[in-house]
């Protein structure tokens, strides 16, 4: 049976402070070796069908773009056992519950894999593209490999949280895979969050988070994130059904059709 870690008073407060908070060692080395070897897996095939598509290596090599061998994948629990049960997993649903203070509903997971020589992804707001109402997203951002500075970990803003949603401006792109860009409020500074395999980072959806490019020369920084809402949510971006409850039942939610503070501006590019 497996353990559930329950939350401090202290941590929850640290969440709503900071806007995000570490769990260290949520996962075993077991349970993240077999994550390992299924994602690697399913790269392996090349593409999947609404999930993602590959090129050689050889071709990637050759375009300067490592990251056309080894894209993000899209939603991989929608093909894939496994990504759903880790999706679902009640220890991550027990956290959730504990800072949402409510039911969490998932909407979205991602796997990226980040080799050796890969651009990062530039500052940006999860919620900008969930674009839950009323409240925001929170992520679970699960480290597969150690995660620093060196192989391109993630940053992430204190207190950025406290802001709006931002309307991104062109990222360099010689520097990020994404192409939105979001500025640094006064004040504030991007604070590294060094991670171990196992460890789980979650964070509020407005926090300002990104990553600069893959500086190491043989470690991959890979990990699993989830995207979840609280189940008073109304309204969510188009681009997430099917929900799921965290025992796995499908909830619907209306389309949240608002152009947001961007006016008529959407994601250049596209689904988060």
């Amino acid at each position: 049976m497996k353990q559930q870690k329950q939350l401090s008073e202290e941590e929850i407060q640290k969440f709503h402070s900071d806007g995000f908070l570490i769990i260290r060692q949520l996962f075993s080395e077991q349970e993240i070796a077999a994550l390992l070897h299924n994602f690697m897996t399913m790269n392996g095939k090349g593409a999947i069908p609404d999930c993602f598509t590959a090129i050689s290596l050889e071709a990637a090599k050759a375009a300067g773009d490592i990251l056309k061998a080894y894209p993000r994948m899209m939603n991989p629990h929608k093909v894939n056992e496994l990504a759903l049960k880790y999706l679902l997993d009640e220890r991550v649903s027990v956290i959730l519950t504990a800072l949402l203070q409510e039911e969490p509903i998932a909407m979205q997971s991602m796997v990226y894999f980040k080799p050796p020589g890969a651009k990062g992804q530039a500052l940006h707001q999860d919620n900008y593209y969930l674009k839950v109402e009323p409240g925001t997203c929170i992520a679970a951002w699960t480290a597969l490999d150690a995660a620093d500075e060196e192989n391109g970990g993630l940053f992430v803003v204190p207190n950025s949280h406290r802001g709006d949603i931002q309307c991104p401006h062109e990222a360099d792109s010689a520097q990020s895979f994404t192409r939105e860009e979001v500025d640094i409020p006064i004040g504030l500074t991007p604070t590294p969050t060094d991670l171990n395999a196992g460890d789980v980072l979650f964070f509020n959806g407005n926090v300002i988070h990104g990553s600069y490019p893959n500086q190491s020369k043989e470690r991959f920084r890979r990990a699993f994130i989830s995207h979840y809402a609280p189940i008073s949510a109304q309204k969510v971006s188009e681009w997430y059904d099917p929900l799921y409850t965290m025992d796995g039942k499908i909830v619907e939610r209306e389309t949240n059709t608002s152009n947001g503070p961007c006016g008529n501006e959407f994601s250049i590019s596209g689904p988060h």
